[in-house]
């Protein structure tokens, strides 16, 4: 039996690898998982920020509801978006989506 281990290149008594060695393949695990996972996302979340920060009245904006509206008014944690004429509607600043045009741009629509 032990001629066997020999003949495997392993010693009888355990493994012949230092622990650091079997930690490698968890850390490089760990580094494949942020790059691919963990960053993306926290610049996604980065970027999705500073668009709530920056939104300012007259910007088309949808929610992630999929309401598309006109910003009328924005207050600290809440936006009033015009869906319709004299339709207005409050939602959390958190809810928007995405910032269809500014005022100022040009919609293609």
């Amino acid at each position: 039996m032990f001629d066997l281990v020999y003949a495997a290149g392993g010693s009888p008594n355990g493994s012949g690898e230092s622990p650091f060695s079997m930690l490698i393949p968890i850390i490089l695990m760990f580094v494949i998982f942020y790059f691919l996972l963990i960053r993306p996302q926290q610049k996604k979340a980065k970027a999705h920020q500073e668009m709530i920060n920056n939104l300012k009245k007259g910007d088309r904006v949808v929610t992630s509801g999929g309401i598309h509206g006109t910003v009328t008014s924005l207050d600290e944690n809440s936006a009033t978006v015009e869906i319709a004429d004299k339709v207005r509607i409050k939602v959390t600043r958190g809810s928007i989506a995405g910032v269809v045009s500014s005022q100022g741009g040009e919609s293609g629509q």
